[in-house]
């Protein structure tokens, strides 16, 4: 599996903030599962030039984009805007699972305006900018993200081969 990270953050595009939650999710990939980082990059918060990175992964054959951050009620949180601009197929069951079990942690859950699809081949899973965050929203994905690859790769998967992740 090939796997993209894609941090949005203006300050973190600029130099000024050292991004932590693009490392934990490669971190955090790598040593749950036998996936490869890709592509990782950070972008300011300008909803064209994610729009373009995410489809230009997406033509590059990587198999799921995790975004990080711009996902809140900010005038600049973009994240979601782009990335309903370059899906083919939603996928809110999984929008809606880490909102849920956020929701379990803060109130400030419900502020998420994370969203999920598909282009083509490739998942794209919005997560919030923070580490914490990201951490617990992994905990939930990761379990299900190799069925839901092998799916929307076209592969007949079946649940029992995927719960040992």
């Amino acid at each position: 599996m090939k796997i993209g990270i894609l941090t949005i953050s203006d300050r973190g595009a600029q130099g000024e903030y050292e991004d932590r939650s693009g490392p934990l999710i490669a971190q955090i990939i790598a040593e749950k599962t036998a996936w490869a980082v890709t592509h990782q990059a950070i972008v300011p918060d300008e909803q064209d030039q994610i729009a373009a990175t995410l489809i230009q992964w997406c033509d590059a054959g990587v198999n799921l984009i995790l975004t990080s951050g711009g996902t809140g009620f900010a005038p600049r949180d973009v994240t979601p805007e782009a990335t309903k601009q370059v899906i083919e197929r939603e996928a809110p069951g999984i929008a809606e699972a880490l909102r849920a079990e956020s929701l379990k942690i803060t109130r400030h859950a419900m502020l998420s305006r994370a969203v999920a699809g598909l282009r083509g081949q490739t998942l794209i899973i919005n997560l919030p900018g923070s580490p914490k965050a990201v951490r617990e929203n992994l905990d939930v994905l990761l379990p299900v993200l190799p069925h839901a690859l092998e799916l929307a790769a076209g592969a007949p998967g079946t649940e029992a081969q995927h719960r040992a992740v």
